[in-house]
């Protein structure tokens, strides 16, 4: 099968072409999927995409006349395709379910190590030989409540993580796990009930109608004064001008992210030689409460293999003419653009 690999990264091509061991013909490009340049795909039966790119209703359109009859993403969450018109227009799907949990929930974990210990500040001092102590001071994660929004796998692998630390668990999903409740003492409860009591909020849910701007003015008013948040799930799952209203009244006292709601087309690329124009971004990145990670938790050697082998496991299910299980065949209740 042809294959045209947009927003091909340097990192992963490797883990890609071991995977595909030349079974299919794989182009790499690294211009992202969208409606200008879906014209690419003319000759190629098949894409693959990442969470940065847009397959939207006219890019669906147009790959359809380009061709196109399969698209494998290269990430879980599938928000910037629009299944309802893949759909309509026999263009299959896939994605990759469950790469890496323990990649993901990890790297939440570095993120509220690091702001609770103050470690970026407390380095930069020792680089420059100042071995003061002073603001730099943490707290115990033990027994400190921590309320965990979306206990899928990757809320799963940090409820683990978190309970071995000692800390008291909050859990909310529209699904309950009963083991998170038997082995490790999490608590279902509302998202506002969550978010009176726990003293550090971690966000593991996808992006849907319902999560869409989830954690607004509204929570984050009921939240304790000085709570952590930590956010490497969706960007959008968060109102970024209500996060800043927060941060500036002191309510909101860290913020970890690795997603950001308007991340497109500002992260995976090199703006280092210019100022971004996003003044929500220049905002959020000018608090030195504020930790920034540009989509990356899921870069470990295990995650890359994972996605490039279950991508290549679902061009190779359509090229022998079988259904992958990994395929997308309902709308459910994601954003459809």
């Amino acid at each position: 099968m042809k294959v045209l690999v947009y927003s091909a990264k340097d990192f992963e091509i490797p883990f890609i072409e071991k995977a595909n061991i030349r079974k299919h013909k794989l182009i790499f490009t690294k211009k992202a999927l969208s409606s200008e340049t879906a014209m690419m795909a003319v000759g190629f039966e098949a894409i693959s995409i990442f969470s940065a790119d847009e397959a939207w209703v006219t890019t669906i359109e147009k790959l359809k006349d380009f061709g196109v009859k399969y698209i494998t993403l290269r990430s879980v969450g599938y928000d910037n395709v629009n299944l309802r018109a893949a759909s309509r227009l026999n263009i299959k799907v896939a994605n990759v379910p469950a790469y890496s949990p323990n990649a993901i929930a990890e790297h939440s974990v570095a993120l509220l190590l690091t702001l609770n210990r103050k470690l970026i500040e407390s380095n930069s001092r020792v680089k420059r030989h100042n071995f003061n102590l002073n603001n730099l001071v943490g707290f115990d994660l033990n027994g400190k409540t921590v309320g965990i929004i979306g206990t899928g796998k990757i809320g799963t692998v940090m409820t683990k993580i978190m309970h071995g630390f000692g800390c008291q668990l909050l859990g909310y999903d529209i699904e309950e796990n009963e083991d998170l409740t038997k082995l490790y003492n999490l608590r279902y409860t509302t998202i506002q009930d969550l978010c009176e009591r726990a003293d550090i909020i971690s966000i593991h849910v996808p992006l849907t109608t319902e999560t869409h701007q989830l954690i607004n003015k509204d929570l984050i008013s009921e939240m304790k004064n000085g709570v952590i948040i930590i956010n490497t799930a969706r960007g959008s799952v968060v109102n970024t001008e209500d996060i800043i209203d927060g941060l500036k009244k002191g309510k909101i006292g860290s913020l970890g992210i690795d997603v950001y709601e308007n991340e497109k087309g500002l992260f995976f690329n090199d703006h280092s030689q210019e100022i971004p124009n996003d003044d929500l971004f220049i905002q959020l990145n000018a608090f030195p409460n504020v930790l920034i990670t540009g989509h990356h938790a899921f870069l470990t050697n295990e995650a890359l293999t994972n996605i490039a082998e279950t991508t290549i496991y679902n061009l190779d299910c359509w090229a022998s003419s079988k259904d992958t299980e990994n395929e997308l065949t309902e709308i459910n209740k994601s954003l459809q653009n």
